[in-house]
C-alpha cells in the first residue's frame, strides 16, 4: 500500500551521486517520495537520505549494470510490482567513459546507456506514469552535442573513432534528445509530457573514479564549475517550471533550443524501438 497517497512520486535513475543525488535530496526536502534506480549505494554518511529510506519516502532499487538487459529487466519487474504510480520520471543515469567500450548486447556503451536504456525504462514504466498525476518524463541531455558535425545510426552503434566527451557521449545525448522530440506526439495521446534538459556544467568529479573527460575539461570543471545542486535545479525546473506544458522540446539554459539533425529524429526512434522489441522483449520471453 502507498503510505503517502497525497505526495508526488518521482522516479530517478542514477540517484546515488552527482546531479541525481542532489535532485533526490531536493525532492525529499520538498515532501516528495522518491523511487531510485541505482548501480551503487547512497552515501553512508547522509543521515537525511537514510532516514528517508527508513521511513519509506525513499525507495532504492539496484541493478548491477543498467546496460545489461537481463539485470535491467529483473529490476524493472521488481519496480512494476512494488510501485503504485510515477508522477515524474527522471531518466538521469549516465556518465562518460574514458575509452571505447561495448555493452553486453554489442553496441557502443554510451549509446546503449544514454540513448537506448532510457527508452526501455520509459516504455516499461509507462503504465505507472499513466496513473500518475503529473505524467512527465525528463531526459537528462547535454549541450556537448553542439559541436557534433556528423550523425548517423551506424556510427552511434559502432563508432569508427573515439573522442572523450565530444565523441560517442555527445552523439548519444543528441540521439536521446532526438527521440524525445520524435516520441512526444505518441505520448501526448496518453497525456504524457516529455522533455530533454541540459543541466549545464556541474562539478561531478568523484575521488577515485576515472573520468571520461578530456584533461583540460576536468581541470576547468574542478576549478570553475558549480556543484551538482546547479544541475539538479535545472532538471527540477525543466520538470515543473515555466515550460511544464510543453512536450518534445530540448531545454538549454532554461529556454527551448533547436536541435541539430532533426531530420534523423524518427530514424533514431525507429531504431531504438526495434532494439526494444526484438532484443529486450524477445530475450525476456526465452
Amino acid at each position: 500500500m502507498n503510505k503517502y497517497p497525497r505526495e508526488h512520486i518521482a522516479f530517478i535513475t542514477g540517484a546515488s551521486s552527482g546531479i541525481g543525488l542532489e535532485l533526490t535530496r531536493k525532492l525529499l526536502a520538498e515532501g516528495w517520495q522518491v523511487a531510485a534506480l541505482n548501480r551503487s549505494d547512497f552515501p553512508a554518511d547522509d543521515i537525511n537520505i537514510h532516514s528517508a529510506v527508513k521511513s519509506g519516502s525513499l525507495r532504492m532499487y539496484k541493478t548491477e549494470d543498467l546496460a545489461d538487459y537481463d539485470s535491467l529487466r529483473r529490476t524493472l519487474e521488481e519496480i512494476k510490482s512494488r510501485e503504485q504510480r510515477i508522477d515524474i520520471l527522471f531518466n538521469n543515469a549516465g556518465g562518460s567513459f574514458p575509452e571505447l567500450s561495448y555493452s553486453k548486447q554489442g553496441r557502443e556503451k554510451h549509446y546503449e546507456l544514454l540513448t537506448v536504456v532510457p527508452y526501455i525504462i520509459l516504455t516499461e514504466l509507462k503504465e505507472l506514469l499513466k496513473v500518475g498525476r503529473l505524467k512527465t518524463v525528463i531526459n537528462t541531455s547535454s549541450s556537448a552535442f553542439t559541436f557534433t558535425k556528423e550523425f548517423s545510426i551506424e556510427t552511434l552503434e559502432r563508432p569508427k573513432t573515439f573522442r572523450k566527451l565530444m565523441g560517442p557521449y555527445a552523439t548519444s545525448k543528441l540521439a536521446l534528445s532526438l527521440w524525445t522530440q520524435a516520441i512526444a506526439p505518441q505520448l501526448a495521446k496518453e497525456d504524457i509530457m516529455i522533455r530533454s534538459v541540459d543541466p549545464g556544467g556541474n562539478n561531478t568529479l568523484r575521488k577515485g573514479k576515472q573520468s571520461g573527460l578530456p584533461l583540460l575539461v576536468a581541470v576547468l570543471m574542478k576549478l570553475f564549475f558549480p556543484p551538482p545542486t546547479h544541475g539538479a535545479g535545472k532538471l527540477y525546473e525543466g520538470a515543473v517550471g515555466e515550460h511544464r506544458n510543453k512536450t518534445g522540446v530540448f531545454l538549454l539554459k532554461g529556454q527551448v533550443a533547436e536541435l541539430k539533425f532533426k531530420d534523423q529524429a524518427l530514424n533514431v526512434l525507429d531504431r531504438i524501438q526495434a532494439i526494444y522489441e526484438h532484443e529486450y522483449l524477445q530475450r525476456g520471453e526465452r
